[in-house]
């Protein structure tokens, strides 16, 4: 394992940064191609590395791996680095006045500067590098911190990367609280962040000091509704993948079902069904299952299910000795402020809550926090639309879980408690660039402009304060 950052070297590494961003070395789009490009082969040249960190780190199946973090790395980057000029091209802006023409009045999109992207343990690739090829399309300089918790891919990360990218440009930093601290003490013109609330509280409370602007991609408790016209088999399938993915370790798993009291029988007889076709020989004997990343989310899962009122009907088994695995475990018979509705499971531990209508469960939904994604299986459009019309999510999915985030034209994020920033491609680039409006104002306008001039006049009064005096119109008809 590679060593720790020094602390000392902390400041130094940023004011290296700095004075590469300040030679406008990043800027070019001809030099920020080819890092984009040069990041696509550092996760393709690895592929296989990387993922043999996630088994290490995770017991991450190899498959999860490339098709849900290393892939989309290097198909992003392709995309960014072929989008690049189109999305910095200057944008030239129609104004309405006549007198405003000359002007030229557009919009510029400029780097932020040095930025801080600091990464989680659960998705340690595409969390940390997605952050990274927005930086980098951005214009920007950046450190790189990787999660401790994942200590193989951190190492090899600051170990790799270098070889593939410009390191005036951009560091990898390691450590854990002590690094982090020190990270935080300094000023960056902007800091992305994956993980959760609490940590996101701190994170916010030492960028205010310097009035850093943030991203804060956190997560929450994103709940499922299963209405009565559901498919339930199908649900059944796609919520079970959706919540075994790495174990149910990511910010967008299903954590808890709103089934219709109706179906719930079938969709209980369904998840068994399903589980018994994903692992035959049960999860915890399978290659296709992760692990749980440590032994403090280990010890936290099964207390959590151990204080639930409701009736473990799938699963609830776990080894010990350090393997760390966890069935996927079912819970029927969930009531309101059951310990397994407290606060995100992030495992696999999957609770069914009974409603009676739609209704209930919007309400359900909107007594708690925004969540980060909002799942529901139905085949009713009223009730889509209802879903939709009448809670807060940062995104919602219909009939499937997960695959929102293999969409590269959406837009990917929270509201309230589940972060906020947009992300993903252009989305990426966005958060690290800040528009520049700018006019240039002929000197030819001169004899236009003498009426702003004092002294003031009764005359300059009337034309200046004119705006003042336009009649409102009523109403403004629909288009």
């Amino acid at each position: 394992m590679t060593d720790y950052t020094p602390i000392a070297e902390i400041p130094t590494i940023l004011e290296d940064l700095r004075k590469t961003f300040r030679k406008g070395i990043t800027k070019p789009l001809a030099w920020r191609r080819r890092q984009l490009l040069q990041l696509a082969r550092f996760a393709q040249d690895n592929a296989e590395a990387l993922a043999e960190c996630l088994r290490l780190d995770l017991g991450r199946p190899k498959q999860e791996a490339m098709f849900a973090e290393i892939a989309p790395v290097i198909e992003r980057c392709i995309i960014c680095a072929e989008k690049l000029e189109e999305w910095c091209k200057p944008e030239e802006v129609p104004v309405a006045a006549d007198w405003q023409q000359s002007w030229k009045p557009r919009v510029e999109r400029h780097p932020k500067g040095v930025a801080l992207l600091i990464a989680p343990w659960n998705y340690p690739i595409i969390l940390s590098l997605q952050p990274l090829y927005g930086a980098i399309s951005g214009g920007c300089c950046a450190v790189i911190k990787p999660s401790e918790i994942a200590p193989h891919y951190a190492s090899f990360l600051a170990e790799t990367l270098p070889k593939y990218l410009d390191q005036s440009a951009f560091r990898v930093v390691l450590g854990a609280v002590p690094e982090i601290t020190k990270l935080l003490e300094l000023k960056w013109d902007h800091i992305f962040y994956t993980g959760n609330g609490r940590v996101a509280r701190i994170i916010s409370s030492a960028a205010a000091k310097h009035l850093t602007p943030l991203t804060l991609e956190l997560g929450g408790k994103s709940p499922v509704i299963v209405d009565a016209t559901a498919d339930v088999s199908i649900a059944a399938k796609r919520i079970l993948w959706g919540k075994t993915n790495n174990a149910g370790q990511i910010c967008v798993a299903p954590d808890y079902i709103l089934a219709h009291s109706s179906i719930i029988p079938a969709l209980e007889n369904a998840l068994k069904e399903h589980y018994k076709a994903f692992y035959p020989d049960g999860a915890l004997a399978s290659e296709s299952y992760s692990r749980v990343v440590s032994d403090q989310h280990f010890a936290r899962l099964k207390g959590v299910l151990g204080r639930t009122d409701g009736k473990i009907v799938m699963g609830g088994q776990w080894e010990e000795g350090g393997k760390r695995g966890f069935e996927p475990t079912v819970v029927t018979g969930v009531k309101a402020n059951d310990a397994l509705l407290e606060e995100e499971i992030f495992g696999p531990i999957l609770p069914i809550v009974s409603v009676e209508s739609i209704d209930e469960a919007i309400d359900h939904i909107n007594a708690g926090d925004h969540p980060l994604i909002l799942y529901a299986f139905s085949n009713n459009e009223e009730n889509k639309k209802k879903i939709v019309a009448n809670t807060t999510s940062g995104g919602v999915a219909f009939n499937d879980t997960f695959q929102q985030l293999a969409v590269n034209e959406l837009p990917f994020g929270g509201v309230g408690e589940s972060g906020y920033g947009r992300q993903v491609l252009k989305y990426s680039f966005q958060l690290f660039v800040y528009e520049r409006g700018i006019i240039d104002v002929p000197y030819q306008a001169e004899p236009f402009m003498n009426i702003r001039y004092p002294p003031y006049t009764e005359q300059t009064y009337e034309v200046m304060s004119a705006g003042v005096h336009v009649k409102i119109p009523d109403d403004i008809p629909s288009s």
